[in-house]
């Protein structure tokens, strides 16, 4: 499932070749890809058509366009950071990959993907944009935004600020993370505490601040939450800076691109490899119905 990087990386595509454009059309081919827009599919083309994508935005792994009139379109592709919406709309299209989704900027014309959900043309005439989604866990709808602090959409009102986000406060995390009676890991993995942390990226920030995943939050002092919450920024900024992580064909850009950070991985999937670290071997354990990758001799479990 694509994580904060790799949802960032395909905002800041969205930003550059999307965002600023009319929508003339929308199309949706199979149902299930807007399941929770309630009104359906009809409503759904009905709202779109003559509306302005004007910026892309993100929180955690959720992404949204908010949407203007079309004679209220912005200057042009926002190519900003994301933080902030622009005034005066009132509503978002809403995006979640899920497992397999794909956001493509494609040209009008071009052959259609075997798994090609719903498409989006533009009044310039220019590329369509396609939600692609082989298992079609992710979904589009259209929502209220709602400002708490900035805009966001009502439907995800209740995600907590990602470490990469300015509204992030370090304090509120850890008087929350220490309250919590859980391990570690699953701490991480709560997006209603941390948005944006996913399985690979946990395994990756655990190793580097040299935290075992089952280690009770209640064990962990100010400065070893510190370092965590360092390591969770600095592993995600690397990944940004090569794309993100791509195990196959199904999480790519908007220009169909992989991104290249599983080469740069110390532990995920590297089970009996030897540690980049210590040289040990790197341990998999059953997770949650996934799994999790560690050094033993660096991250060894820790009792409350």
């Amino acid at each position: 499932m694509p994580e904060l990087p790799e949802v960032e990386v395909v905002r800041r595509g969205l930003s550059r070749w999307v965002a600023g454009r009319t929508i003339t059309h929308a199309e949706v081919l199979h149902p299930r890809a807007i399941r929770r827009h309630v009104p359906g599919a009809a409503e759904f083309a009905g709202r779109l058509a003559g509306r302005t994508l004007v910026s892309a935005e993100r929180r955690g792994k959720y992404l949204w366009m908010p949407l203007g009139d079309a004679e209220s379109a912005s200057e042009g592709p926002s190519g900003g950071s994301g933080e902030d919406a622009p005034a005066g709309a009132s509503d978002a299209l809403l995006a979640h990959l899920g497992m397999s989704g794909q956001l493509l900027v494609v040209e009008p014309g071009s052959p259609v993907e075997k798994h090609l959900r719903v498409r989006l043309g533009f009044d310039d005439g220019g590329p369509e944009l396609r939600f692609v989604d082989q298992r079609t866990f992710g979904h589009l709808l259209i929502a209220s935004l709602v400002t708490l602090g900035r805009p966001v959409p009502e439907p995800i009102v209740h995600i907590a600020a990602d470490p990469l986000e300015e509204a992030f406060d370090d304090d509120v995390f850890a008087t929350r993370l220490s309250a919590r009676q859980t391990e570690i890991k699953r701490a991480l993995l709560d997006q209603s505490l941390i948005s944006g942390v996913g399985n690979i990226y946990a395994d990756e920030a655990l190793w580097r601040a040299r935290l075992h995943g089952g280690t009770p939050t209640r064990a962990l002092s100010r400065r070893k939450i510190d370092e965590l919450l360092a390591a969770v920024r600095a592993v995600m900024g690397e990944a940004l800076g090569q794309g993100g992580t791509s195990f196959d064909s199904l999480y790519v850009n908007v220009n169909g691109e992989s991104g290249y950070f599983d080469r740069s991985l110390n532990v995920y999937g590297r089970q009996g490899e030897p540690c980049a670290r210590c040289g040990g071997p790197v341990l998999r354990e059953a997770f949650m119905n996934r799994s999790s990758y560690s050094c033993p001799r660096c991250q060894p479990r820790i009792r409350a």
